[in-house]
């Protein structure tokens, strides 16, 4: 099943991280795009997903549970669907 996987970056170190961590466990079926939160319509999508902090992770429009109350790991991003085929 293919998967969008949107990681929302403001390009610091811990970003850098989880974009790192999301390209490693994705599969091949998931499609990940890096959004950067210095652009205003990113911006704008950010806040209507209810994100508040980033590095924050969203698969098919849903924001990761692990990204809600701290940073994304493996655990959080495989129960969000991310690298299960």
């Amino acid at each position: 099943m293919k998967r969008t996987v949107e990681v929302f970056s403001a390009g610091c170190p811990a970003c850098d991280d989880a974009v790192k961590l999301v390209k490693e466990t994705a599969c091949p079926s998931c499609e990940v795009r890096v959004l950067d939160m210095n652009d205003p319509g990113v911006g704008a999508r950010a806040r209507e997903l209810g994100i508040g902090t980033v590095p924050a992770v969203v698969v098919d429009g849903q924001l990761a549970s692990c990204c809600q109350s701290g940073g994304p790991t493996v655990e959080g991003l495989r129960a969000a669907g991310v690298g299960v085929a």
